[in-house]
């Protein structure tokens, strides 16, 4: 649409300040709105999953595309007046497949976990066996969990990752193991892709063992698909029978789900298992916006992005490891480090923590790692994640003085005094970097 048009609403018409137009209607929901934006420009975001959409994407999401019911599919909806869901539902696709250099995207899941619901709807029978790694040790909710459907409604069998106390490099995926279970339980599936895994994923070892076994390879890239469309990790294809992702955490999209595959048949099992199988009507104003996020991960400044994402968490793990912290694994392949809190101090746990930095303006996640005795609620570490801030503009060092501000305010375990100067110089960082604007 050009501002040039003769329709009654043009790019012109729009251009008034949304905050403003809601304001005037609920002054209460634009508090809490603005608190919010606050909140992100003045702290560190450093949880892994976390990103910071561009405005156009933004704006997609809060667009007319919300107006309409489409369930279907580009030309097979039960709606009249879906011509132009049509448009933006294939433009998605289209940009989709162009990213991860596959033949077959359904753009519709809501979410991560929807795209994984709709998977084992299409392969699995209830009772059915698959293999996954272990929630505590990285792994997903809906990747076998027991308050999962994914847990109740199928056999997971959990492989393990490399544990030992005696030895500095634990935490890596036990490839040889991952073979040996297979083989004992041969699964209908392999999963493999994390929530908290710092390493590369050897996408072609597991279709060797997958191979041997006669089962698919379902690679969830929830976490690492902006990097795999970056050209910083390695792509699943040609090695994965499906793939599937979020749209946000690295690809810097909206909140929402992605399935990929390249084999027609498994292609048309996904569609039903999405529409009707798991989900209504679509989303049609967040696959819009998915539209808009997949154009921006196919310009080339977004593999630059890709990179220095990687570069930064590179920077940031060598930094906390040098003033003496213990990461998992050693340190970090992709965009997430693992800090083990047990080496550091055995009384503290990943809430007490999470809670100091963030008092410091600086936001973590509490995180199981690998041998924890801890539940989920307390932990025994953090995950730190460096997308969000690599979005704002942040580089090598400034990764190193964020790692200054963590040694910091671990090391004072809870001293106020040390928490207000470390927010008030988190503060100054953040006014340096504005977020995406």
């Amino acid at each position: 649409m050009s501002t040039t048009s003769t329709s009654a609403v043009t790019l012109d018409s729009i251009s008034v300040d949304l905050l403003e137009l809601l304001q005037r209607q609920d002054s209460q929901v634009t508090r809490i709105l603005a608190d919010e934006a606050e909140r992100q420009a003045t702290t560190l975001e450093l949880i892994a999953s976390e990103n910071h959409v561009s405005p156009a994407v933004m704006h997609a999401m809060g667009s007319w595309m919300t107006n309409k019911y489409a369930e279907g599919y580009p030309g097979k909806r039960y709606y009249s007046g879906c011509v132009h869901h049509d448009r933006i539902e294939q433009l998605a696709i289209d940009r989709a497949t162009d990213l991860f250099n596959c033949a077959f995207a359904n753009v519709q899941p809501h979410s991560g976990a929807n795209a994984n619901l709709a998977v084992y709807f299409a392969l699995l029978e209830p009772g059915d066996t698959f293999l996954s790694v272990v929630l505590s040790d990285g792994g997903h909710l809906t990747h076998g969990s027991p308050v999962s459907i994914s847990g109740k409604w199928l056999k997971p069998i959990h492989y393990p990752l490399v544990y030992d106390e005696s030895r500095d490099d634990y935490g890596y995926i036990d490839y040889d193991a991952v073979e040996q279970l297979a083989v004992e339980h041969k699964p209908k599936i392999i999963l493999c892709g994390y929530s908290a895994y710092p390493r590369l994923i050897d996408f072609a070892r597991f279709r060797e063992i997958a191979e041997r076994v006669g089962a698919l390879l379902i690679s969830d890239i929830a976490h690492i698909a902006g990097l795999c469309a970056g050209g910083a990790h390695p792509s699943p294809f040609p090695h994965s029978h499906i793939v599937t992702t979020t749209t946000h955490k690295t690809l810097r999209g909206p909140r929402g789900g992605l399935i990929l595959t390249n084999d027609d048949q498994l292609a048309k099992l996904i569609d039903k298992a999405v529409f009707p199988g798991t989900q209504g009507g679509p989303l049609m104003h967040i696959i819009a916006a998915k539209a808009v996020a997949f154009g921006e991960a196919l310009r080339p400044e977004f593999k630059q992005y890709a990179h220095q994402v990687v570069a930064n968490a590179k920077a940031l793990s060598e930094h906390l490891m040098s003033c003496g912290y213990h990461l998992l694994s050693n340190g970090t392949d992709n965009h997430l480090m693992l800090m083990d809190l047990r080496k550091f101090d055995a009384e503290l746990t990943g809430k007490q923590a999470a809670i100091w930095l963030e008092d410091a303006g600086i936001i973590v996640n509490k995180n199981t790692v690998a041998g924890d005795q801890r539940s989920p609620f307390a932990t025994s570490g953090i995950r730190i994640g460096t997308p969000a801030l690599t979005t704002r503009g942040l580089i090598e060092d400034d990764m190193r003085r964020v790692g200054t501000f963590i040694d910091r305010v671990l090391k004072a375990k809870g001293d106020e005094a040390v928490i207000s100067s470390v927010r008030a110089e988190a503060r100054e960082l953040c006014a340096q970097y504005s977020l995406p604007h």
